[in-house]
């Protein structure tokens, strides 16, 4: 894995590296049907954020970043 730079970083706890991934979630409890919450993740983190958040109900798609949208996050 390369290190990230001024680009997209992971969203795991203290990891750096490049993001190449999107966890697009939300909390129905929380969040309006509308809202979509982003978690940005290296290869490393992928499986483990998103199977976080398909457990819990919450995960809605994992994206490539290219793929993200203005209306993401």
């Amino acid at each position: 894995m390369t290190p990230a730079g001024p680009g997209l970083v992971c969203s795991a706890k203290a990891c750096r590296q490049q993001a190449e991934r999107a966890v697009v979630w939300r909390n129905p409890r929380l969040h309006t049907a509308g809202r979509r919450k982003v978690w940005l993740v290296c290869p490393a983190h992928e499986e483990h954020l998103r199977d976080f958040l398909q457990l819990r109900g919450f995960l809605l798609e994992v994206v490539g970043v290219d793929e993200l949208t203005e209306a993401d996050g």
